[in-house]
């Protein structure tokens, strides 16, 4: 009884969650919490790369179903059942990633099985759905007052492992409301012939949703008649849904996500990828298309001993101040690590590079006493000159920059000592087909956060 408990107890859990359809702001904060401590991620292709980088530089990240013609590459369903129990068995919190929600035609009820099956401990986080999701992006109801009371979501692709009758068509057809089909581009000739061999009227609005929440997602009306032709003409390919029913021509030429400002736009986001997703979410939000590409990693300084020294006198300084976001992580992760705490630092006053800094001193109950009106090491060396003659300070910092600050600090009398609190190395193998897209034109915009990224 008792090795029964203990290994339970050593056992770990798989959480199956639903990331939604593109936009990587649609993730809930429960499916980012259990993305943020994760061990193992599993993850389809079409889930957005930002989404990705909530997870710990530590995970490991295995795509089960890469995005191809054919399905190449694709993970057999009970490969990834496999997966999922050898690793919670191994005591790793598992995270298998999944677009949509998991419990509309996302398979979660195989993968749900097989953990019960085993004796797994696991959790179902519900994610938005692409039925729901296209109709807000695109501005239509799904439901309305006096175009349909009700909406119903369907497959147009049905297992061929289905038990029991198959889709009534006839039933759909008089359907008193909304139809979405979901994984229905391939088959939309025989789903919409179906239907009005059921009684439903060719004219029935259709609207097509490619690529939903997405920057580049696109739009196509049709009719219940005209949808397999339009789906040809238009050269549209999953992943999309198709919307049928009167709500459908409530859809306006031009929604709100169309109007966005940077619209149209690709941008590379260059910032290391433990901090690439806050910029790169705020962009999309602006409506571009994001890339990433990181120009530099973010690792442990080459030498330890200089900031254990530092952290052993915090007392001695009368300003710490910290040049960036990793500054202010890196020490105080060191500091907690060799058993100290906040009362280390003493009477000391702070500095920082600007708000983002002031902010990741904030997550730790500090407050910045100084935050230049611009953010760059010559503003705060100005800041700080008019207080600095006989005062002594420890200069937190990377690995590699500028000396400007150490150098303009010197010059107003102050005693400077500067650690390396963490390296920043340079990213010399990126990736092909982004190094591509740039020598063709298709990024529009770099951005360059830092000295040591330009």
């Amino acid at each position: 009884m008792g090795q029964t408990g203990q290994s339970k107890r050593s056992q770990g859990k798989v959480y199956l969650v639903g990331v939604g359809p593109g936009d990587p702001g649609l993730l809930t904060v429960r499916g980012a919490e259990c993305l943020g401590r994760a061990d193992l991620v599993l993850y389809d292709g079409l889930i957005h790369p930002a989404v990705l980088l909530r997870a710990a530089d530590s995970a490991e990240m295995v795509c089960v179903s890469p995005p191809g013609p054919g399905g190449q590459g694709r993970w057999p369903q009970g490969e990834v059942n496999r997966r999922l129990v050898e690793a919670a068995r191994q005591g790793r919190t598992v995270v298998r990633l999944k677009a949509g929600d998991p419990v509309v035609f996302g398979r979660a009820a195989e993968e749900r099985e097989a953990l019960r099956a085993a004796g797994i401990a696991f959790e179902v986080v519900p994610g938005v759905t692409a039925a729901t999701a296209a109709a807000a992006y695109a501005e239509i109801p799904l439901t309305h007052a006096e175009q349909g009371s009700a909406v119903a979501l369907v497959t147009g692709q049905e297992s061929h492992l289905k038990t029991g009758e198959p889709l009534d068509y006839a039933a759909l057809a008089g359907f008193p409301g909304t139809l979405v089909f979901y994984m229905g581009v391939e088959s939309v000739a025989h789903w919409s012939q179906r239907l009005v061999a059921g009684g439903k009227p060719p004219n029935t609005p259709v609207l097509i949703v490619r690529r939903c929440t997405w920057p580049d997602q696109r739009t196509v009306r049709a009719t219940l008649g005209t949808v397999a032709q339009a789906i040809q003409q238009g050269g549209l390919q999953r992943p999309a849904v198709i919307i049928v029913g009167p709500a459908a021509q409530l859809a306006p030429d031009e929604s709100w996500f169309d109007r966005r400002p940077l619209r149209g736009l690709r941008v590379m986001v260059t910032r290391p990828r433990s901090q690439a997703s806050e910029l790169g979410e705020m962009i999309t939000r602006w409506g571009a298309d994001v890339v990433y590409q990181p120009a530099i990693a973010i690792a442990d300084p080459p030498d330890w001993r200089p900031v254990d020294a530092a952290l052993e006198r915090l007392d001695q300084f009368d300003w710490l101040v910290f040049t960036s976001i990793n500054a202010v992580r890196y020490f105080f992760d060191r500091l907690w690590r060799r058993g100290g705490d906040l009362r280390r630092l003493g009477s000391a006053k702070l500095a920082v590079i600007g708000p983002g800094t002031a902010g990741e001193l904030a997550r730790y109950g500090l407050a910045a006493d100084v935050i230049p009106a611009t953010y760059h090491a010559d503003a705060l060396a100005a800041a700080l000159a008019g207080q600095a003659r006989g005062r002594r300070f420890l200069l937190v910092r990377a690995s590699r920059g500028r000396p400007v600050l150490a150098d303009q600090l010197r010059q107003a009398d102050g005693h400077v000592e500067q650690i390396a609190a963490y390296s920043s190395i340079d990213v010399t193998s990126p990736d092909d087909e982004l190094v591509g897209q740039m020598e063709t034109g298709q990024i529009d915009w770099v951005t360059v956060t830092s000295s040591a990224i330009a």
